[in-house]
């Protein structure tokens, strides 16, 4: 197949027409962000059975009428563990596309494990294992070879093959629309949306600070992000976390004082000392944001770990009958939850309750009851 580059107004257009004409597309995306806070975006890879393009984003002007057409809801976008891929269009466009089918997300439905890497899912559907000749490759440098384009074009190649294939094997098992839901909420936007406010969530150790100690990294994390994102410069450029922490417990007052930090960065105490010092002194005087760390869960009774026993059996059950592994159906914690009368559980959401949670629930609350004999167990519902 004749990979074709797409690095012209002229071939684009050309591009567009051809993808009009699609019920469905594989893509894929290269881009760099080692050095910038936003991925660079640096080749956008789409195939179907019939053909390959690479566009080349950073030799074309305008990249409009590619989204206009790719956007199209008639269009089904395939793509594998698409978060990434689906960021860079919302930052470029303000949207999602959709639909989006999602290989990643659809694999465990054919008994894979849960979110399986792309070379697994190439293996196990195709025997080719992948070559990892240009993984560390810089997208960023033009011209590209032909061994980066191919490499590149691959992936959307094999991705359509496995989309078939994939499409074949659970429309014969009835599941082709069960992750119909699950596919959608890949298109709420507030997955894409990076608040500055909530980036002291992401801290480690935040919840063995004193409450000002606390109070200083929420404050000094929400400038860090944005200001990470105003230079388009990763975070930990300006200051790593261990240093967050460090800041908060020995809370300097002025930049002198954080000057003697030892292992603070000379040119952020010289370009931010005034703004990280303010910081400090003013989240010193204000209680911090409640952690709401959830607590850990209630220790069970003998009983309870025996419901939680028979739970876990019927998950295995019809995890086996499903040809399903059953930490996709549910792991120990989400019985838990169950058990303890949680809503936030997939088990209670779409075809993992068509499949087992609704049982589960029937046997919680005495619906159900269960025959034992040495061979297997039967659920009976009252």
């Amino acid at each position: 197949m004749t990979i074709q580059y797409i690095n012209t107004t002229e071939k684009l257009d050309a591009l567009c027409r051809q993808i009009a004409k699609e019920p469905w597309i594989a893509m894929d995306t290269e881009f760099l962000r080692e050095k910038t806070y936003y991925p660079q975006f640096c080749l956008l890879q789409i195939a179907t059975p019939d053909w390959v393009a690479c566009v080349d984003p950073l030799a074309l002007p305008d990249l409009g009428k590619l989204f206009d057409v790719i956007y199209r809801p008639d269009i089904i976008k395939v793509l594998h563990s698409s978060r990434q891929d689906l960021e860079i269009l919302y930052q470029l466009t303000g949207k999602v596309p959709g639909p989006i089918f999602d290989t990643q997300i659809a694999a465990p439905l054919l008994g894979f494990q849960e979110n399986p890497g792309y070379a697994m899912l190439v293996s196990s559907f195709l025997n080719i294992n992948l070559s990892k000749a240009h993984t560390r490759t810089d997208w960023t440098v033009r011209p590209l070879s032909e061994a980066q384009i191919q490499y590149a074009a691959d992936d959307v190649i094999y991705l359509c093959k496995i989309y078939q294939i994939m499409c074949e094997q659970l429309e014969k098992l009835g599941r082709l629309h069960w992750l119909d839901n699950d596919f959608k909420q890949l298109n709420d936007t507030e997955l894409y949306q990076i608040s500055p406010a909530n980036a002291w969530l992401k801290i480690k150790g935040k919840n063995k600070l004193t409450g000002r100690q606390l109070s200083i990294v929420q404050a000094l994390s929400e400038w860090r992000e944005s200001t990470a994102q105003s230079v388009n410069k990763p975070r930990n450029w300006l200051v790593r976390d261990d240093m967050l922490l460090e800041l908060a417990k020995l809370q300097p007052a002025n930049v002198a004082e954080l000057a003697k930090v030892r292992g603070i960065n000379e040119r952020l105490v010289n370009r931010y000392g005034r703004v990280i010092c303010d910081l400090i002194n003013q989240a010193k005087q204000r209680p911090p944001i409640p952690l709401h760390e959830k607590g850990r869960p209630p220790k069970k009774t003998q009983q309870q770990e025996a419901v939680l026993d028979v739970l876990t059996a019927v998950v295995r059950i019809r995890a086996e009958e499903n040809s399903l592994n059953p930490i996709v159906l549910a792991t120990r914690k989400d019985l838990e939850k169950l058990i303890f009368g949680e809503n936030d559980v997939p088990l209670l959401h779409g075809w993992r309750y068509t499949m087992v949670g609704e049982e589960l629930q029937c046997l919680l609350d005495g619906c159900c009851s269960l025959n034992l004999s040495k061979e297997n167990v039967v659920i009976n519902k009252s």
